[in-house]
């Protein structure tokens, strides 16, 4: 006969325990001792030789002092390409990475869950190159041919606007899907016709005898910044202080070109008159940090080719991205002279 009353009132006094001990949680929350806190430590950025101010800026070491204060280390990764910077990204190995505007929206397309946050240029960072005595001279010679380029990537896409402008698809010739370096290998040791390239590794090889058949601006896509949507929402000031150092380094290879040129020779062991070439004749670093029109313009162009060629399975996913892809408020409240001198 007393069992129901002890049971109400156990209940009573757990639920009561249950409650308290919620509210203690909750307070603890408010503080850094929570261990369910999701607390940036550690910024993961990547840094590559086709975006120069990722080298200025981890030559310069501003971003760590800005973060410093912060209690947040910076661990730099370097990408190899656009499609190496987007697996980093998906595997959570980097929290921002750089690539090229139309592998951004590739893989958002592919669902990573990656925003573009700014952009660091405005290059002319791929081309059709074929070695020195090559009998392929134009576009249409390429028919029946073998031509290395990176998937996923730039360059890659650069191939398939150039052939189609010839006339040709990318069933007119076999496709050799090599990284960049390697495919500059390829190109020197006659296993592949052609390459599609990019710099600063492009030049390397024109200082070798290496010739550029087809350049057009309008088909390389611009510089982009992307970071994951879990850091964003995460790590907001963090971010902010990113771009905020992005800006920095724009402003300050804008004024020392060529010792802009000098960190890119020294990262990616090229000889001076290279880099020189891609940082004055080939990188347009004063562009707006806003990822806008301009962009999206050129990213809707090349978008429909990824559906053709079935890197992505319909438009609508591609429209989906290029709708979601960009959050420029990070880029609009950029401010150079918040970041610390290291």
């Amino acid at each position: 006969m007393n069992r129901t009353p002890f049971t109400r009132r156990a209940l009573i006094a757990i639920t009561a325990l249950a409650g308290a001990t919620a509210l203690l949680t909750g307070c603890a929350g408010e503080g850094p001792g929570n261990a369910n806190a999701k607390e940036t430590t550690t910024l993961n950025i990547d840094f590559a030789t086709y975006n120069p101010l990722s080298l200025v800026l981890k030559e310069k070491g501003w971003l760590e002092a800005s973060l410093k204060d912060q209690g947040v280390a910076v661990n730099w990764v370097q990408s190899a390409g656009s499609n190496k910077a987007n697996e980093a990204l998906r595997a959570g190995a980097v929290d921002v990475g750089s690539t090229a505007g139309s592998a951004a929206l590739l893989a958002r397309a592919n669902g990573s869950p990656i925003k573009t946050i700014a952009m660091y240029s405005q290059p002319e960072w791929s081309a059709l190159v074929v070695g020195k005595d090559s009998p392929v001279k134009k576009v249409s010679d390429l028919k029946g041919k073998s031509v290395a380029a990176t998937k996923g990537t730039d360059p890659y896409f650069f191939l398939l606007q150039a052939l189609e402008q010839a006339g040709l698809g990318p069933e007119d010739v076999t496709v050799e899907n090599l990284q960049h370096a390697d495919g500059r290998a390829a190109l020197a040791n006659g296993s592949v016709d052609a390459w599609s390239g990019l710099d600063p590794i492009m030049a390397g090889a024109e200082e070798d005898g290496a010739t550029l058949i087809y350049r057009n601006l309008d088909f390389n896509t611009y510089g982009a910044l992307n970071a994951t949507e879990s850091f964003l929402d995460d790590s907001p000031e963090i971010a902010q202080a990113v771009v905020d150092s992005y800006e920095k380094a724009r402003e300050w290879a804008g004024a020392n070109q060529q010792e802009t040129a000098a960190i890119l020779a020294d990262v990616a062991g090229l000889e001076t008159p290279v880099a020189e070439k891609v940082i004055l004749e080939r990188s347009n670093l004063d562009v707006s940090a806003v990822p806008g029109n301009k962009l999206t313009d050129v990213l809707a162009i090349v978008g429909p080719i990824f559906v053709e060629t079935h890197d992505v399975k319909d438009q609508a996913l591609v429209d989906n991205a290029l709708s979601t892809l960009i959050d420029d408020s990070f880029a609009k409240n950029a401010d150079a002279s918040k970041v610390k001198a290291s």
